[in-house]
């Protein structure tokens, strides 16, 4: 029945017979007959014959989209016999986001290897736009990102982590001995950020116009595409920033930098598990994914250098 679902779908994304017979390397007649004997089975036409090739009816829209959730259901039990096999060992593909994969991975990864050493993770760390589509393409299982998401039939998206966007200065700063700023004096301080189109500039700028500030109006000093070499240059007095205070709490507590709210609202920005809806998450996914959920424990485990193991079930 598997391989008459696979002849199904091929033809119905490709709508073309002779085109989807090249792609599963089987004859034309073959194909034709195992659609015709679908058909029967069901008692309906589930595609519509033209010179140009085949389009779905109405039955065969709603018999594909059954068809997709049956072979993603059987390629999942695949996945996880597989992995059974492998010395009961699970492999988890994760993608993330530069300030998740730089500030918050390595120490929930640290924290999973001592919890579960069954468990072996192999990371990917890219932009939003791409960890959504390798979801989407079954990649990667997980994947975690900062602010906006894309919208998406077949993402998941629960978020798990408010994250705050607060504006860092360098102990020495004339505003050091302050808590928070207007946004009226950003324009009139050199801003170092991150590059024009990523997640935390995207969510810095969406911010400042929604509490009346045009961003046209910073004095944007230099860009750039690395959170580390901006906290270098802050650090050294080269200007302020905007950034995720996620990525600064081991500087403040060094008191190297301050860290100060716009007084007129702070800004938050959810940080968020995506996966793929067509796909059922295995144990171990779910031990990753419930330590996300559990705010307590994963405030523990982001915060402290050595954290008291317990097991997440």
């Amino acid at each position: 029945m598997e391989q008459h679902l696979l002849v199904f779908k091929e033809v119905a994304e490709t709508k073309n017979i002779t085109l989807a017979a090249k792609k599963l390397h089987m004859s034309q007649p073959s194909i034709s007959l195992q659609i015709q004997n679908l058909e029967n089975q069901y008692g309906a036409r589930f595609f519509d014959r033209t010179n140009k090739g085949v389009t779905l009816t109405k039955e065969g829209k709603i018999f594909y989209a059954h068809v997709r959730s049956v072979l993603d259901i059987l390629a999942n039990a695949k996945e996880q016999i597989v992995a059974l096999a492998k010395d009961q060992r699970g492999l988890i593909y994760l993608g993330a986001t530069l300030t998740i994969g730089e500030y918050i991975l390595p120490n929930i990864l640290a924290f999973l290897y001592k919890t579960h050493p069954d468990v072996d993770f192999k990371v990917k760390i890219a932009n939003t736009e791409s960890i959504s589509q390798d979801v989407l393409e079954k990649k990667i299982h997980i994947g975690l990102i900062e602010g906006p998401v894309p919208q998406h039939k077949d993402l998941n998206v629960e978020n798990f982590w408010e994250d705050e966007l607060v504006v860092v200065i360098p102990n020495f700063h004339p505003w050091a001995a302050r808590k928070s700023i207007t946004l009226a004096e950003l324009p009139h301080e050199r801003l170092v950020t991150r590059e024009d189109g990523s997640g935390t500039r995207k969510v810095m700028e969406m911010a400042l116009k929604e509490r009346g500030l045009n961003p046209d109006q910073l004095n944007v000093s230099m860009e750039l595409g690395s959170t580390q070499a901006i906290k270098q240059l802050v650090s050294a007095g080269l200007g302020i920033t905007i950034i995720s205070s996620l990525t600064v709490s081991r500087e403040v507590d060094q008191k190297i930098f301050k860290t100060l709210k716009i007084q007129e609202a702070p800004i938050y920005r959810p940080l968020s598990i995506l996966t793929n809806a067509r796909t059922t998450q295995t144990k171990d996914e779910r031990i990753l994914i419930n330590l996300l959920h559990d705010h307590r424990l994963l405030s523990d485990v982001l915060s402290r250098d050595h954290v008291e193991l317990e097991e997440i079930e």
